[in-house]
């Protein structure tokens, strides 16, 4: 099978006509959104264009040590995302957050690479990134319901939770009607993307192989091993994201740290 048909700059460049609808939608609505969509678009392209240049750079070198260093930027800033999205304490969930998107991480890695894929190299670039940055982009936003959930409930419910402290349950016992409430409203859209794949949608990594040349039961074999591990990341994610905040977020006390939540 041959490859992916080519697009040129210049016809890449009539992509772009097709924002001019919803874009004059925006307008004659004023819905407020026109700006921030125009910027959205700009900087996709220029954060795409530069991580293309990148990739092709990171590709080629195949250096473990800069793929490693590649994946813990990609932590980073999906720890970074995942805190500021919730309105929460940057200073006090950004570790524990990012602890736990690189332990799931890891742990899928290798897994899903290691075992599963067979990989005899584990660091190899051209399976690495794209596989772990599926995970971390997939996963993002169950991070940010599940946390969001579990402190505002906390926090508006704080009557309920101090009387199943006042009646002699430990903080994890008091906790666990929220934090099992989390968890459920995390992995909902998870479990719900993950039963009509196939159905409404055609996953990207999938088209992508068969873009690219792989035969249609050598890409879904792929797709159903990355919807797998998506729904093992997000799980573990969620769970560990909200494990490993309580001890940041809690004074000596069992009590909400008053700096928890940003000022609006």
């Amino acid at each position: 099978m041959n490859g992916a048909i080519e697009i040129s700059y210049a016809r890449l460049g009539l992509a772009y006509l097709g924002l001019l609808l919803p874009f004059l939608v925006l307008f004659l609505l004023s819905t407020g959104q026109l700006s921030a969509a125009v910027i959205a678009v700009l900087r996709m392209t220029l954060q795409l264009s530069l991580v293309g240049l990148y990739l092709e750079v990171l590709f080629r070198l195949d250096s473990p040590y800069l793929n490693t260093l590649w994946v813990v930027v990609m932590l980073f800033v999906s720890a970074g995302t995942i805190v500021r999205r919730t309105g929460l304490a940057l200073r006090l969930l950004f570790l524990p957050a990012l602890a736990a998107m690189g332990v799931a991480v890891v742990f899928a890695d290798l897994f899903f690479l290691g075992v599963v894929v067979h990989m005899e190299h584990l660091l190899t670039a051209r399976y690495l990134i794209p596989i772990t940055g599926m995970l971390l982009g997939n996963c993002l936003q169950a991070n940010i319901v599940g946390l969001d959930s579990y402190f505002r409930r906390i926090s508006e419910e704080r009557i309920r939770y101090q009387f199943f402290l006042c009646c002699g349950a430990t903080r994890s016992e008091a906790l666990r009607p929220f934090f099992r409430d989390a968890v459920r409203r995390a992995l909902d859209p998870v479990i719900a993307n993950v039963s009509v794949i196939g159905l409404i949608s055609l996953p990207g990594m999938m088209t992508g192989q068969i873009l690219g040349g792989s035969s249609p039961s050598v890409a879904i074999r792929y797709q159903i091993m990355i919807m797998v591990a998506i729904f093992f990341t997000a799980t573990m994610g969620v769970m560990a994201c909200i494990i490993f905040s309580r001890r940041f977020a809690f004074d000596a006390f069992d009590r909400l740290k008053p700096g928890l939540f940003r000022a609006s």
